[in-house]
């Protein structure tokens, strides 16, 4: 399983502005085959920094939503709005349990 997790920041302003393009992140990388897990949330202490969750079965998984028409949409996004100082860290989890 891999798992990315991380940040990025929105310039001060852009937020409501980029709410649909994160909305629509979510929806279709929740929808691709091997995704368990995509989610964007906003850190309560600072309204311009994202926190990333994403979790897929595979590092093929991974690849293909790297290459989906929906992440090259996101990507040419981040110039408009302001999207910086990205820190994403990957991790290769051999055991996931429910605890």
């Amino acid at each position: 399983m891999i798992v990315l997790a991380g940040t990025v920041r929105i310039a001060p302003g852009q937020r409501e502005r980029a709410l649909p393009h994160l909305r629509a992140m979510v929806a279709a990388s929740r929808r691709e085959a091997g995704c368990l897990d995509y989610a964007f949330a906003f850190d309560v202490e600072d309204e311009n920094l994202v926190r990333i969750f994403e979790c897929f079965v595979d590092a093929e998984a991974l690849q293909a939503h790297r290459n989906s028409a929906h992440m090259r949409v996101w990507r040419e996004s981040w110039a408009d709005l302001g999207i910086g100082e990205r820190d994403m860290k990957l991790y290769v989890v051999a055991d996931r349990r429910v605890i």
